[in-house]
């Protein structure tokens, strides 16, 4: 059996396709999900549907029994996901779980971001659960930053702190097939995989958004704080915008490049390009 985490969240549900595509039967998944109403599409198919709410440990115990191979897919709640995560390692111990595959951030325990630490003490929690494990340090969603596209058209700038910095960034599509491979294909050896895709700029993205649409659009990197401050002037929280700016001021100094190849060796292809990555978002946007 293979459980997978989040599994109706944007990674988790190409994680299923991924899983159901390498031959894997329905019935040997199960979608653990904090709300079971919103997997019914899934249940449809075949598959195993289980609540599973981090915050609630009783769920995760009885989502997880019989869980043979669980892909943990981290939790997003900022502030949460160290207590969140511990309660998924142990009910993953406590129900036998034979293999723990975790998403995990790129060089997460030498980046210094600080959106990264829960991660670390995550990892360090897995290596002590004694369960046979593997870590994928996902770099940057190459859509964190294409989502933005029309914004980006409408102002003609992209903003960030990450100045020249390369990204090793990936599609969630490219991730979540590496995830599927590893969860159903590959032997636990307790590896840590820094899984990049092809490296690129700030700058990088705005003159391939100029090159596709004829609009002209430049990178404008700003100071840390003053990044923050333009963020919560559309209304985010500050400890987001701060996240956020400290994040991207961590491309920066080189926490989100990698010059592993493991990504692209999983795959026996090449990662998304950011030409792809940018086409596909303009389809979004004018779609």
């Amino acid at each position: 059996m293979i459980t997978v985490t989040a599994a109706t969240g944007q990674l988790g549900r190409l994680v299923l396709e991924e899983l159901l595509a390498r031959g894997v039967p329905a019935d040997q998944i199960v979608a653990a999900v904090r709300t079971p109403e919103k997997a019914a599409d899934l249940a449809g198919r075949g598959i195993h549907v289980r609540e599973a709410d981090y915050d609630k440990p009783a769920t995760l115990a009885s989502a997880f029994a019989g869980a043979g191979r669980l892909l943990f897919i981290s939790s997003n709640e900022f502030g949460r996901q160290a207590e969140q995560h511990a309660n998924v390692i142990r009910a993953a111990k406590e129900t036998g779980a034979t293999a723990l595959i975790y998403t995990s951030y790129l060089n997460a325990d030498s980046s210094g971001i600080a959106m990264a630490e829960p991660h670390v003490r995550t990892e360090e929690l897995i290596r002590a659960s004694g369960i046979p494990y593997a870590i994928l340090r996902n770099g940057s969603y190459i859509e964190n930053y294409t989502a933005n596209i029309g914004m980006w058209l409408q102002y003609g700038t992209v903003i960030g702190s990450a100045g020249d910095g390369k990204i090793s960034g990936a599609t969630r599509a490219d991730l979540a097939a590496a995830a599927a491979l590893v969860t159903a294909d590959q032997p636990m050896n307790n590896r840590i995989h820094e899984l990049g895709g092809t490296a690129f700029t700030m700058s990088d993205l705005a003159a391939e958004t100029t090159a596709q649409t004829g609009t002209t659009v430049t990178y404008t990197d700003m100071p840390p704080a003053e990044y923050s401050k333009t963020l919560a002037s559309v209304g985010l929280p500050q400890f987001l915008t701060d996240a956020i700016a400290d994040n991207s001021a961590g491309a920066a100094r080189g926490a989100w490049y990698t010059d592993s190849r493991e990504l692209q060796n999983l795959l026996g292809r090449p990662t998304t390009s950011v030409k792809e990555a940018v086409a596909q978002a303009l389809a979004q946007h004018q779609g």
